[in-house]
């Protein structure tokens, strides 16, 4: 069936929207979740909360936003920041390159448009960063614009109300806008997105929705024939699982760590020496390949000391530390190397794996 012609049959027509409209907003102003970015009209807040928000839930970003605010309150502060500082209020939060978007932006937005963000679709979505749903957001939500924001849950909601049994991917939403445009409201249409993206968010939810609680019930061609669990296809996700081992070398009360390259995975990030473990490998042989391949020495007196998991977007890596001992100097490479402290590794960005180790050392090194 074409979509112009599933769209058509859906419950919901040009003659009900304005209660259709009614409704969400209702339920909207009764139910929203109170969030320290939903308290301000600030067009730099509300840009921050919206990029921390990609692929991560509200309550993991709430502290994050929180501490964000603490050090960069506007766009001139994260404009005058050394990236390394914007890495490390950003650390755990994951998609570090969304920091350093941001960080880039800032710069562009103060330089080329007097530190405002820009209200024209166009200037906005070349920023660094700045995608079609974030464009959306920032000027419906910040500037009242007539742009509808299709998230992960406002999709899901469309795609129910159509019945459209597809898997949910981003290749759609084109076409969802515009068979769903006509319904959109002229004025307020920030509060509808927010609507629609809490309503997916607390209500009509991946797994298990509570469609007796939603507001919007009669017009769900998905709820009518019963489809509503199995729209839209559930994706199956598996994760690659990856085995590492790192080595933690110390020198006068401080270790050795190296920076990551610019570009590629957790770029920009600081971390222990050491690699993956290939396989047919035992991690002792790993480290030992490593470090004569990353630091030109061997290595001598290896002792266990942790194992620690931490799972990513796409793979899950568990972390095997051993303390070891440089049998020559090692080759360091300018900037790239650093011998540091514990409490100096506190003011440096490290992905999450090795956060944990850190802690690990603190705990050990605190013990009486």
């Amino acid at each position: 069936m074409a979509y112009r012609n599933v769209f058509f049959t859906m419950k919901l027509s040009e003659q009900n929207a304005v209660e259709f409209q009614r409704k969400l907003k209702a339920w909207y102003s009764a139910h929203q979740r109170k969030l320290p970015w939903r308290e301000t009209q600030d067009p730099y807040k509300i840009w921050i909360s919206e990029v921390m928000l990609q692929q991560t839930t509200v309550q993991t970003v709430i502290p994050y936003y929180t501490k964000w605010m603490t050090f960069f309150p506007d766009m001139h502060t994260l404009s005058k920041a050394p990236l390394q500082k914007v890495l490390k209020v950003w650390q755990g939060l994951g998609y570090y390159k969304r920091a350093k978007n941001l960080h880039q932006a800032s710069k562009i937005i103060m330089t080329n448009f007097d530190g405002k963000i820009p209200q024209n679709y166009d200037d906005l979505k070349n920023l660094p960063g700045l995608g079609p749903y974030t464009t959306a957001a920032l000027l419906s939500i910040a500037f009242d614009k007539p742009y509808l924001t299709i998230d992960a849950n406002v999709r899901r909601i469309l795609m129910r109300l159509l019945k459209l049994s597809r898997k949910s991917t981003s290749s759609i939403d084109r076409k969802l806008h515009c068979y769903f445009s006509p319904f959109l409201p002229v004025k307020s249409m920030g509060i509808f997105n927010q609507a629609l993206m809490e309503l997916g968010s607390l209500v009509c939810r991946p797994k298990n929705p509570l469609c007796l609680l939603c507001p919007i019930l009669e017009y769900c061609r998905a709820y009518e024939s019963g489809k509503q669990e199995v729209i839209p296809i559930p994706e199956k996700r598996s994760y690659k699982k990856i085995q590492a081992v790192i080595g933690i070398i110390e020198k006068n009360n401080k270790f050795l760590i190296q920076k990551r390259p610019s570009t590629g995975l957790l770029a920009d990030l600081w971390e222990f020496p050491g690699g993956k473990i290939e396989k047919g490998e035992k991690a002792k042989q790993a480290l030992r390949r490593e470090m004569k391949e990353e630091l030109g020495t061997e290595i001598h007196d290896l002792k266990f000391l942790t194992k620690v998991q931490h799972s990513y977007t796409q793979f899950q890596v568990t972390l095997h530390a051993f303390a070891c001992n440089l049998k020559t100097n090692p080759v360091l490479i300018g900037k790239r190397h650093r011998w540091v402290s514990l409490h100096g590794m506190r003011q440096l960005p490290f992905p999450s794996g090795s956060a944990k180790v850190i802690r690990f050392l603190e705990k050990t090194r605190n013990k009486p």
